[in-house]
């Protein structure tokens, strides 16, 4: 399936992507707020069932599409997850993965625009693929770590660059508001088995700018999984952002920062394009 977390007539619900459109599943299954609470409940196959040979409620240019999971109890993101990427960035590997945090409110949906802040210029894409946890749990196992996944979405973690390198912790470029994109939905795993090879690519007004395959992260999913089980409970519908390839606006000669009335691309084999315009925030 497909689950997405739209906007139409000025309300909020959730549903799957059919031929067509969206079945409104928000509708048909109100005892479920939203996909988080679908996913805690373990009620995919009940999602599944409504929207089987259902015919679309809205067609996708009639809805404004959210972030999938627009309330997760914690989004955690990966630093240097892939080996061009720690070369650009002159660092080394580290042994454990390096993670910050985002932010719910500073995410948005496929289409809506990523905002260059008053406060910089250096508004920086960064091309991730996100995993979302379906089933919780503490000290979760490598082993075990797949059967902790609700599914898979696009992610672009845009970077206040200046702002993130003021210090050395990254919080401030990392967490502007509608910076952190974020769908267009979330593919369930029974499209995605456990250990399919991903691609991933960035693209900045329809040229590549970023490619690689999940194979080459430095930390693969089930190790990220495992290790930040390790110092906090998991628990469904939380967000893992698993870091960005080599590529980055802010490493290239000379460093190139999106501009208002650019367009940003992230694709992710098997799940679908993230696409969202840039503009400059107005006060």
């Amino acid at each position: 399936m497909k689950l997405v977390t739209f906007v139409v007539g000025g309300k909020t619900t959730w549903g799957a992507v059919v031929d067509g459109g969206v079945v409104d599943l928000g509708a048909k299954l109100p005892a479920y707020a939203d996909v988080r609470s679908l996913i805690a409940a373990d009620a995919m196959g009940k999602a599944k069932a409504a929207s089987a040979g259902a015919k679309a409620d809205y067609a996708l240019d009639a809805i404004t599409l959210l972030a999938p999971i627009t309330n997760p109890d914690k989004i955690i993101c990966v630093g240097l997850n892939y080996d061009e990427h720690v070369r650009e960035t002159k660092r080394e590997k580290t042994e454990d993965p390096a993670l910050f945090v985002r932010f719910a409110n500073s995410q948005l949906g496929h289409n809506q625009p990523m905002l260059i802040p008053l406060e910089s210029e250096k508004l920086d894409y960064e091309g991730e693929i996100a995993v979302v946890i379906g089933k919780g749990g503490r000290r979760i196992s490598e082993e075990d770590a797949y059967a902790h996944v609700a599914g898979y979405s696009c992610y672009n973690d845009g970077s206040i660059r200046d702002l993130q390198w003021a210090t050395t912790q990254w919080t401030t470029g990392k967490n502007f508001p509608a910076t952190g994109a974020f769908g267009p939905w979330l593919v369930t795993v029974d499209e995605l088995p456990a250990n399919t090879k991903l691609t991933l690519i960035t693209r900045l007004n329809g040229k590549e700018m970023q490619r690689a395959t999940t194979d080459m992260m430095v930390h693969s999913i089930p190790r990220l999984i495992a290790f930040i089980s390790r110092f906090t409970e998991l628990v469904p519908g939380d967000v893992i952002v698993t870091g960005t390839p080599g590529g980055v606006g802010a490493r290239k000669t000379p460093p190139l920062f999106m501009k208002d009335g650019d367009v940003c691309e992230i694709e992710v084999e098997g799940v679908g394009v993230l696409s969202n315009p840039i503009k400059a925030e107005r006060v």
